[in-house]
């Protein structure tokens, strides 16, 4: 039993079945990554897993409750937390000011923005923002307004601000689309040391084969909105399906 549980999930948009029968188990503690061909169904499936889409059919679980039909604080609540493909920051407020709002948030449910002032002020949220900016090596930056960040840092920022709400599951849609290689190595490099040191379950939808299997402990390919297969990174590597489903022809 894993700590998310998705079970015969099915999603249809007019004429299009985007999922068909779905079934996945994400053990906890583990990185596990969801790939497939652009059409498979993969942010579809993300979609489903965060509660901002009904399946028509199916049900999505985490550790023992549903997530369909909750409010993204409730999701956050339950202790998931989700990185956008586009880094979801706040591009006029400095970096230390991004980073009390989620610790604000988290304590008190919501956010004036007004408040920043005030709330920096406080010491225990001030040196708990200054703990995370240590752990994103963004001390040196603290003060740099945030649409200034390279895409790197962005997203840095951004897997930073998800982690000071202390999730249990971090969901990550391409974290690394539109960066140049050397950011991408950095974020890499920053996920393995999240789930070494962390107590935390990964789920990762993403292209960039170098990534997942760099990440992954266990992945799940899905064609036409359906898992093809799912195994451990070593079976998946030269598997006919997957190249099939990649190239469109046999292996």
């Amino acid at each position: 039993m894993g700590i998310l549980e998705v079970k015969n999930v099915g999603k249809r948009f007019g004429g299009l079945q985007a999922l068909s029968d779905v079934n996945l188990s994400v053990k906890e503690n583990s990185v596990h990554a969801i790939i497939g061909p652009n059409g498979a169904g993969k942010s579809t499936l993300l979609n489903c897993l965060v509660g901002k889409l009904i399946p028509d059919t199916g049900s999505v679980m985490f550790d023992g409750q549903s997530v369909l039909g909750r409010a993204p604080y409730e999701i956050n609540q339950m202790g998931i937390s989700r990185v956008f493909q586009t880094p979801e920051i706040f591009g006029d407020l400095t970096v230390m000011e991004n980073m009390l709002i989620p610790i604000f948030a988290k304590r008190d449910g919501a956010f004036r923005m007004h408040a920043i002032e005030a709330v920096s002020s406080e010491t225990g949220i001030n040196e708990q923002a200054e703990k995370m900016l240590e752990e994103m090596n963004m001390v040196d930056k603290r003060h740099m307004n945030a649409a200034a960040l390279s895409r790197g840092d962005k997203r840095r920022l951004e897997i930073g601000m998800c982690l000071s709400q202390e999730p249990r599951l971090l969901l990550l849609d391409e974290p690394t689309a539109g960066m140049a290689r050397a950011d991408t190595n950095n974020t890499i490099d920053l996920l393995k040391q999240i789930s070494d040191e962390r107590d935390i379950t990964i789920a990762i939808i993403e292209h960039d084969m170098h990534v997942v299997f760099s990440l992954a402990n266990r992945i799940t390919v899905l064609a036409q909105g359906t898992p093809l297969v799912e195994d451990d990174p070593e079976n998946i590597r030269g598997n006919p399906k997957v190249r099939e489903a990649y190239l469109g022809e046999s292996a």
